[in-house]
């Protein structure tokens, strides 16, 4: 496996979607603005949200792959032939029995939607009725997509085991093209008819993912049976790993969940929305690198773990290490810095005004604080996966969240710091978590940083400064022409992006901490 190739794959598909999620969330400011109906919607999206990135994207990747993997591998042994097969069998057990749980599940949460919405915002103290009723009646809509999008990922599993990554890759971009699709040209008069548009088109589009995955499967030679549930034991086995992989996954989302709660129950109206909105340019990082390198490395530590093969899993996540923080470091550098001029330029315009921009942008700083932590948890957790320790993280990312609570609360109820206070709080969560990770694994002696990490990891650090100074001065100079026409804003976005690009890249060949050539062997199909 290439690791910086499958990463540019995952990566470069991750962008587009992304871009497309920014269009959606320009779009969505515009006609729905940061108040009543966006805040009731972005709770009914939480909850599907989360669930998804707990048990269908992060624990079916964080189990299933090895298992999948494992199983292929074993069956090799006596028969070629057999190893796929016995993948097969395996992931058509899975299926088996995950379809008629999802049905259940999914059926139970809707019809205790109001239970649940309440518990998360306390009745919305701020909105009253309408907005609690609006928030449950779009949870409803909402709820199916975590069913389908559970069956997309384990799909997207099978082909990932295949090394076929762009597949799974790609399908958020149906998402965001369904709901770009919505917003243009079937929204309603409304903010609060738009919100419900939104949620329509968030179900529609797991159905869209979901034809996709099963027909790119058939195109790969893999198609699973649905037949009657049976716990064999390589379904129980994988059973008892996931609960624990999805907790420790999901410590980022729980995090989230608290934070939103506690702005829905205790802050002003909007506050929900100012979370919203700089989580998704502060997610970006994450979403391109960290996901990326998490899934592209996943299978080749299980691999080099289950050969014995110790040496070269040290290897694979020493270069992960460093080509996330290569990239995540001035990630966070610049969406601290030029928090303002970006929240502007994108978000600024339509229903989004100066004060939302003022107030995102805060919040956006506070949390890119916590972006190199965000990236390194997904790259350090497989590290434990490949391993089918499942415990170990979720020990981890229990205290992190502990921490996140007590941050947050001191925030809303002591120092009254408000959003800021709960975003500082995350990010300080995050650290944690990836301290605590690199310590258990280094003490466990499953992970050391070599020399080429531990120096090419300061000059990243001496480089990403030199960008932020460039982006201070940078930023004061367009932030002027953020608020203006379409084109104009993304002129000088493209152009402030640009330079801090170029600045970093420079300050990066200068300082030696990477290099062209080593970029365009990286690049080669030749291994």
């Amino acid at each position: 496996m290439n690791l910086v190739r499958a990463t540019s794959t995952i990566g470069g598909l991750t962008l587009v979607s992304r871009i497309l999620g920014m269009v959606r969330d320009m779009l969505m400011a515009r006609f729905v603005g940061a108040g009543l109906a966006s805040d009731a919607f972005l709770i009914a999206w939480r909850l599907p949200n989360l669930f998804r990135a707990l048990f269908a994207e992060g624990a079916f990747a964080a189990v299933f792959v090895p298992l999948f993997n494992r199983t292929m591998a074993e069956a090799e042994k006596e028969r070629h032939e057999a190893g796929l097969a016995a993948a097969r069998e395996f992931a058509s057990q899975v299926l088996s029995v995950l379809f008629p749980f999802l049905v259940v599940f999914t059926a139970l949460m809707m019809l205790a939607a109001a239970p649940i919405v309440w518990a998360m915002t306390g009745g919305f103290p701020d909105g009253g009725a309408e907005k609690f009723n609006l928030a449950v009646h779009l949870t409803r809509i909402t709820f199916p997509y975590l069913a389908l999008i559970s069956i997309v990922s384990l799909l997207g599993g099978v082909l990932n085991s295949l090394d076929r990554f762009w597949v799974n890759a790609a399908a958020p971009v149906l998402l965001n093209i369904c709901m770009i699709g919505a917003l243009l040209f079937f929204r309603g008069a409304t903010p609060l008819a738009t919100a419900e548009t939104q949620a329509i088109a968030v179900t529609i589009s797991g159905a869209m993912q979901l034809a996709w995955l099963v027909w790119s499967c058939r195109q790969a030679g893999v198609s699973l049976a649905l037949r009657r549930p049976r716990l064999s034991p390589q379904v129980r086995h994988m059973l008892a790993l996931i609960g624990p992989a999805a907790l420790g996954q999901g410590a980022i989302q729980f995090n989230l969940l608290i934070s939103t709660s506690l702005a829905a129950r205790f802050l002003p109206q909007g506050a929900v929305s100012y979370l919203y909105y700089a989580d998704r340019l502060n997610q970006l990082p994450l979403g391109l690198i960290g996901i990326g390198v998490g899934t592209a490395i996943l299978p080749a530590l299980s691999r080099h773990i289950g050969g014995g093969n110790t040496g070269a899993a040290q290897h694979t996540q020493n270069r992960a290490l460093e080509l996330s923080l290569l990239l995540a470091m001035p990630a966070a550098v610049a969406l601290t810095v030029a928090a303002t001029p970006l929240i502007r330029g994108v978000f600024e315009h339509g229903a989004f005004n100066a004060i939302d921009t003022a107030g995102t942008a805060a919040t956006l700083a506070a949390f890119s604080l916590g972006v190199p932590a965000y990236v390194l948890i997904k790259v350090l957790t497989p590290g434990f996966y490949a391993r089918q320790d499942t415990k170990t993280p979720v020990r981890i990312a229990m205290l992190s969240m502990l921490v996140n609570l007590v941050g947050n609360l001191l925030s809303v109820l002591v120092l009254h710091t408000g959003f800021v206070g709960i975003a500082l709080s995350t990010a300080a969560a995050a650290w944690v978590n990836t301290l605590l990770l690199y310590w258990t694994l280094h003490r466990r002696d499953h992970l050391r940083l070599d020399a080429r990490m531990r120096r090419n990891g300061v000059r990243i650090i001496l480089a990403s400064a030199a960008m932020g100074v460039a982006l201070w001065f940078g930023g004061a100079l367009f932030d002027a022409h953020m608020a203006r026409g379409f084109w104009e804003r993304i002129i000088a976005l493209g152009m402030l992006c640009g330079a801090g690009a170029a600045v970093y890249g420079v300050a990066a060949l200068a300082l030696g901490a990477v290099s062209l050539s080593e970029l365009r062997s990286q690049f080669s199909r030749k291994r």
